[in-house]
């Protein structure tokens, strides 16, 4: 254990992102007598990184959540988290600090530096499985903060001297070159097992590492590498022995269209299925970390009841759009038939109208109340679920659908729209892929549509779209049209992904990285800076924020 808490102090080392806290003699000495070379070694340091990732859990959902345009803050919002909103946090807002990332970075490398990876036991290579680990921690880490900052620092070997960590020796990248870089440096390690440690409390361990080849697929996909992005995607869904469908939840209507049946909202706890990899949390701010993030999302007893954020009217005006489609056996010719939901339906709330996932993810409800100092409105949120004393226990950083519908962005970019499209509103499994993609697209796309014919089947896939708005593949309104050319087409598609990423991972912190990724593909600011601009609506349309975001310089974090 003494190495692992000094590997997280030495993680001090860069004075620009944290302050030092040992003199450089003592670094440089621990350095070089004590390697990482027990198997113990392996467990301590990776709950080391584990510990820090803490620190960015909930930053990493709110910098991608508010400044988006699915989520409104209400008046009870705190300043920092309004500043965040409005971009215009500066450098002392709590969350806005790189430190916290270059801790990670620091403890990422001097693991990478120093475990013995010729150690053997037992047959096996022990750090082997670690090792790739913590590889993908150190990408993913970097990924996001040239995501949050534009172009940072960048180094790969442990600082453990003060006059070594001068920003100005290393070079800048920007998202693109960090991508670049970390395709090559992960592509090694997408065969190797995750470690296994058990149940970490109520968690699979195993919950805690980030999945290689999806965070690959990220890396080539924020790179512009749309054929290698699909690919990584496409092998991770699909690998033997641990695929994933897209599975049958959804939010939908009965025939009668009088009751919801709503199996969506409970697919976000923790070992659900859906969940890929989250950071656990701690339940006690005597052990350390909790999240807070309850607090900004739902009504709590730490928060009085008042919530700080809720659905927004860009999300609220975007699922009222949507059409749900029903298909039911009709009771006379017990043929088949489809119907629409329309206005003539009696909707006992607002959120009924169009995709039902708003419905099943945001709910309110007015209790009276013993104290003024608690509000009498309170906010639940699904995809939030408390543990102990009011504190989320677990921080979701990958969930299924997203990794589909980036699938879906990387086939469409990659010059496979229909195949795309065939993501979100049929399901790819043999009879669809067959019926709804061209002979030529299915033959130029090769192995990208090659899903297990007794695996993925038509009771485990479907269309992300038809978790909100019913029989998705049945609605003849929702199709793409013809277009004048292939490039058209794909911008067609693409912007019904980017729809379809609001409506399914709305609240979950993905959203301003999408749209920042979808701008950057179309080399056009104005596309993220309409959809921010239009977070009130379209009739209170923010022109300041607009003209703001249309410079990208403005999209980043100011590095301190």
């Amino acid at each position: 254990m003494n190495k692992y808490i000094y590997i997280l102090a030495i993680a001090t080392a860069l004075p620009l992102f944290t302050a030092c806290t040992k003199a450089d003699s003592d670094l440089v000495a621990f350095a070089e007598n004590n390697k990482l070379d027990t198997p113990n070694d392996t467990v301590n340091s990776v709950i080391g990184i584990v510990n820090k990732l803490q620190k960015i859990a909930d930053r990493t959902i709110l910098l991608g959540e508010l400044r988006g345009e699915l989520t409104a803050l209400t008046e009870d919002a705190t300043v920092e988290l309004q500043a965040l909103a409005n971009f215009t946090a500066g450098v002392d807002n709590p969350y806005n600090n790189a430190r916290d990332y270059y801790a990670i970075i620091q403890n990422c490398n001097y693991f990478l530096a120093n475990a013995d990876t010729a150690l053997v036991k037992q047959g096996r290579r022990v750090f082997e499985k670690e090792y790739a680990v913590v590889k993908t921690y150190r990408a993913w880490t970097y990924l996001q903060l040239a995501i949050n900052y534009g172009s940072v620092p960048f180094y790969t070997e442990p600082l453990l001297a003060e006059k070594d960590a001068d920003p100005s020796l290393f070079p800048k990248y920007t998202v693109a070159q960090m991508a670049d870089f970390f395709v090559n440096d992960l592509a090694p390690y997408v065969d190797t097992e995750y470690p296994d440690y058990g149940a970490i409390g109520s968690m699979d361990s195993r919950k805690f590492y980030l999945p290689v080849r999806v965070v690959l697929g990220d890396l080539c996909l924020w790179a512009g590498r749309y054929p290698e992005a699909a690919q990584y995607y496409h092998d991770f869904l699909t690998s033997q022995g641990n695929t994933y469908p897209t599975g049958s939840a959804s939010a939908s209507w009965d025939e009668t269209f009088e009751s919801i049946f709503d199996s969506y909202s409970s697919q976000f706890s923790v070992n659900n299925v859906e969940n890929l990899a989250s950071i656990p949390m701690e339940t006690s701010e005597y052990d350390g970390t909790v999240s807070r993030l309850a607090d900004v999302f739902i009504s709590t007893t730490q928060n009085n009841y008042y919530y700080q954020a809720t659905h927004s009217a860009a999300y609220d005006e975007l699922s009222r759009r949507q059409q749900y489609t029903l298909v039911y056996s009709d009771p006379v010719t017990l043929l088949p038939d489809t119907v629409y939901a329309s206005d003539t339906i009696h909707y006992e709330s607002d959120l009924m109208r169009g995709d039902l996932r708003l419905f099943s993810i945001y709910s309110q409800r007015s209790v009276p109340t013993a104290s003024t100092s608690q509000s009498s409105i309170r906010q639940t949120c699904s995809k939030y679920r408390l543990g102990n004393n009011d504190f989320l226990s677990y921080v979701t950083l990958y969930r299924l659908q997203h990794v589909y519908l980036c699938y879906a962005e990387a086939l469409n970019r990659a010059g496979f729209p229909q195949a795309a499209f065939a993501v979100l509103k049929h399901g790819l499994w043999k009879d669809n892929i067959e019926k709804y993609i061209s002979e030529q697209e299915r033959s130029e796309a090769g192995d990208l549509l090659s899903f297990n014919q007794y695996v993925f089947l038509r009771e485990n896939t479907q269309g992300v779209h038809s978790r909100g708005c019913g029989s998705a593949d049945a609605d003849s309104t929702y199709v793409i049209p013809q277009l004048s050319s292939k490039e058209d087409s794909i911008l067609f598609v693409e912007d019904r992904i980017c729809d379809e990423m609001a409506l399914e991972t709305a609240a979950e912190g993905y959203r301003f990285p999408d749209l920042m990724r979808i701008a950057l593909h179309r080399n056009d600011a104005t596309f993220l800076a309409n959809k921010v601009a239009s977070r009130n609506g379209a009739a209170k349309f923010d022109n300041d924020l607009f003209i703001r975001l249309s410079d990208r310089n403005n999209w980043f974090l100011p590095l301190e």
